[in-house]
C-alpha cells in the first residue's frame, strides 16, 4: 500500500517547496484537487521540481472540458513528468455542473465512458498515427490535422483514475479505467460490499484482472498532538462527512449502515444553513465508520488494520487547520514508512 500526499497551497509559488518536501518525507504521490484551484497548473510546477513522485489530480471535473484539452493538458504532463502523470477524472454532481461550471446536464456515467473512449482515441491519434474516428452521443472528433498534432511521446500509457461511488462508476472502473479514486465519504464496509464488487463485473466485461486497477483511497484522519487537538479534529471531520451525506448521491454510503434516514434530515439543515447543527447529527460511532480516529501514535496502525489488503493507495484526509502542520504530516508519513 503506497502513502500519497495532497498538495494544498494559496499561491503557485509555494509549490516547488511543497512539492520537494513531500518527495524528502517519502510520499509515493502527490495529489491535487479542483477545489479553489486548477488541478494541472500545481503537477506542472511539481514536475519540474520532483523526480519519483506520482503526480495526479484527484480529482479534475471531466465535463466542463472537452475531452481534447483533457488529451492535451495530460500528454504534456505525462511527458513533462517522465511518465509520472496520472489523470484522475470526475462527475461531480449535477448542481454544480449547471450552476458553477455552466455545463449542461446528463446521464455521467455513459457520458463519463465517452470521455475515457475519446481520451484513448486522441491518443491513439498521436502515438500511432491512427486516423481520429470517434463518434458517440456526446462527442464527435474527427480533425486532427499536423499543426494541432503533438505526436509521439516518450509516455504515452497515461494511467486514467475515475472517482467512483456509485455501482455503476465503479463498473466503468473495472471495464475501462486503470484506476479508482474512491470518495473520501466511504467505509470499508461499502467498499467491500459495493465498490470492489462492482469494479470486478467492470473486469469480467473486459477481460481484465484485479491488478490491472489500481484502487486509492483518501481516508479521513482524526488526530492529534494532544486531548484538545483531537476533539477540535473531530469536529471538523463531522462537519465535513455531514456536507457530503447531505447529498443524495452518498446516501448508499450511510444505508450500509444502517442510516439512510440521516440523509434527509442533513439535507434539510445544509438548505437551512445550519453547516454547525449538521455535525451535531453525526455521532461518534458513524464517525468511527468513516474515519480512522486516533492519537498520533495510533492513527498508522488503525490505518494499516483497516486498508492493508484492501486499498492499494492511501492519502489522509485531515481537517484544513491540521494540513498545514508539516510536522504532523511528516510524522504520519515516517510513521507509515516505518511501519512497512
Amino acid at each position: 500500500m503506497k502513502f500519497d500526499l495532497t498538495i494544498l497551497f494559496d499561491d503557485l509559488r509555494e509549490v516547488p517547496t511543497l512539492a520537494r518536501e513531500a518527495e524528502a518525507l517519502g510520499a509515493d504521490g502527490l495529489w491535487a484537487s479542483e477545489t479553489k484551484h486548477d488541478p494541472f497548473l500545481p503537477l506542472a510546477i511539481a514536475a519540474e521540481h520532483t523526480e519519483r513522485l506520482a503526480l495526479g489530480t484527484a480529482i479534475a471535473v471531466a465535463f466542463p472540458r472537452s475531452p481534447m484539452i483533457l488529451a492535451h493538458v495530460a500528454w504534456d504532463l505525462a511527458e513533462a513528468s517522465g511518465g509520472r502523470f496520472i489523470l484522475g477524472l470526475g462527475t461531480q454532481v449535477k448542481g454544480h455542473n449547471e450552476r458553477r461550471f455552466s455545463v449542461k446536464w446528463s446521464a455521467p456515467g455513459p457520458r463519463l465512458r465517452e470521455v475515457v473512449l475519446a481520451l484513448h482515441a486522441i491518443w491513439d491519434c498521436w502515438q500511432n498515427g491512427t486516423p481520429l474516428q470517434f463518434r458517440g452521443e456526446h462527442y464527435a472528433f474527427t480533425l486532427m490535422t499536423p499543426f494541432f498534432n503533438p505526436g509521439p511521446i516518450h509516455y504515452p500509457k497515461i494511467p486514467i483514475y475515475l472517482a467512483a461511488i456509485n455501482p455503476y462508476n465503479c463498473r466503468l472502473v473495472g471495464e475501462l479505467a486503470d484506476g479508482i479514486s474512491i470518495h473520501p465519504f466511504h467505509s470499508v464496509g461499502y467498499i467491500r460490499q459495493t465498490v470492489l464488487p462492482a469494479i470486478e463485473e467492470g473486469l469480467k466485461k473486459s477481460g481484465r484482472a484485479r491488478r490491472d486497477v489500481t484502487v486509492s483511497a483518501p481516508v479521513f484522519i482524526v488526530t492529534g498532538k494532544n486531548s484538545k487537538e483531537l476533539e477540535q479534529a473531530k469536529r471538523a471531520i463531522k462537519q465535513q462527512i455531514a456536507f457530503y451525506a447531505s447529498t443524495r448521491t452518498y446516501m448508499p454510503v450511510l444505508e450500509t449502515h444502517g442510516w439512510g434516514d440521516l440523509s434527509a434530515k442533513l439535507h434539510r439543515k445544509s438548505v437551512e444553513g445550519d453547516w454547525s447543527g449538521m455535525a451535531d447529527l453525526l455521532t461518534d460511532e458513524m464517525l468511527e465508520a468513516y474515519a480512522v480516529v486516533g492519537s498520533l501514535d495510533e492513527v498508522i496502525p488503525r490505518l494499516r488494520e483497516r486498508y492493508d489488503g484492501l486499498v492499494d493507495r492511501i492519502s489522509p484526509y485531515i481537517p484544513w487547520a491540521l494540513a498545514g502542520d508539516r510536522a504532523l504530516l511528516t510524522q504520519l508519513v515516517q510513521a507509515f514508512k516505518g511501519s512497512r
